[in-house]
């Protein structure tokens, strides 16, 4: 085995790694590749054990069981991740290599200058082949999702970590994410299904709150946890006794999750409104406009629901 200590490397270096495995020969090889592309030099400890380092400011478990071979874990901003489409899909979706990716910042609420806006890596990553994209909700499930995916090695594994609050949730969270694209339900309702990805999930919460308020309806709260699919039979499931299915992103929707959803159902009578931002470029933008402009606060979702079903 081998002790990789990666802190802050290129995506071209993180992937040249990926494809190494446990051979020393074949590292230095591609270490002496990324080198003559004029990448960063990445800080690298003397071969024993993997042993993945991430720069973030969340509490991160060490992962006990690590895979064999070279595992990079490799924290971004989205931003910066969103520049790197073609590594992404040639370099490590291709060969299926087992690297973890942490995006940070992957929010509607963060950098606001044009050239650094988070609003894109949903589309760009979610729909590359191979990829597991995970959303978590809480510093658990976060926690859980990065100890599995250095455990697996089946897939390229992306985690958007949530980016406005890691808050504790105190509750019991999964520790196999293995089979993949399982929804999670946190409350079953009826007539209306909350389907609240990943930093927007409180704002579910928020609007599940304020629908039992303003119209009487108990509505269906659902934790998707993977960005990369859909969840056939829970989708089904709702057909009986839902009239509408709403998604909540925190990106841009095109080409993004609720995308995915509402395709799901196109030959059916189930209703789903879409609720991110629209595709465009912004800069040095109020966020509060900027959520409302895109009717994305609790109010104005609730209103559209009741306008929509009674």
């Amino acid at each position: 085995m081998k002790k990789l200590v990666v802190l802050g490397m290129s995506v071209c270096m993180v992937l040249a790694f990926a494809s190494c495995k446990s051979s020393e020969s074949a590292y230095k090889k591609a270490y002496e590749k990324a080198k003559q592309q004029e990448l960063a030099e990445p800080q690298v400890e003397a071969p024993v054990e993997v042993t993945p380092v991430v720069a973030a400011p969340v509490e991160v478990k060490k992962a006990t069981d690590a895979a064999n071979g070279v595992k990079p874990v490799y924290g971004v901003y989205s931003t910066f991740i969103q520049r790197s489409y073609d590594q992404l899909s040639q370099d490590l979706c291709i060969n299926n290599n087992p690297a973890v990716l942490l995006v940070f910042w992957g929010t509607l609420s963060g950098m606001n200058d044009v050239t650094h806006l988070c609003f894109f890596d949903i589309p760009l990553i979610s729909n590359i082949p191979n990829m597991v994209y995970l959303a978590p909700t809480c510093k658990e499930e976060y926690i859980a999702m990065l100890e599995w995916s250095i455990r697996q090695n089946e897939h390229p594994v992306a985690i958007r970590v949530p980016a406005t609050d890691v808050i504790s949730s105190g509750e019991p969270v999964d520790s196999d994410y293995s089979i993949l694209n399982r929804y999670k339900v946190t409350h079953r309702g009826s007539k209306v299904a909350i389907v609240a990805l990943g930093s927007f999930y409180g704002l579910g919460q928020s609007v599940a709150s304020l629908l039992k308020e303003k119209a009487n309806i108990d509505a269906t709260l659902i934790n998707p946890r993977y960005i990369t699919g859909v969840d056939n039979e829970l989708m089904d499931e709702l057909k009986a006794d839902h009239e509408l299915v709403i998604t909540l992103e925190d990106g841009v929707l095109d080409g993004g999750f609720g995308e995915k959803i509402a395709r799901y159902y196109g030959a059916t009578d189930m209703k789903v409104l879409n609720y991110g931002a629209k595709k465009e470029f912004v800069d040095r933008f109020d966020l509060q406009e900027f959520l409302r402009a895109n009717h994305l606060t609790d109010e104005q979702i609730v209103e559209d629901i009741t306008a929509l079903i009674g």
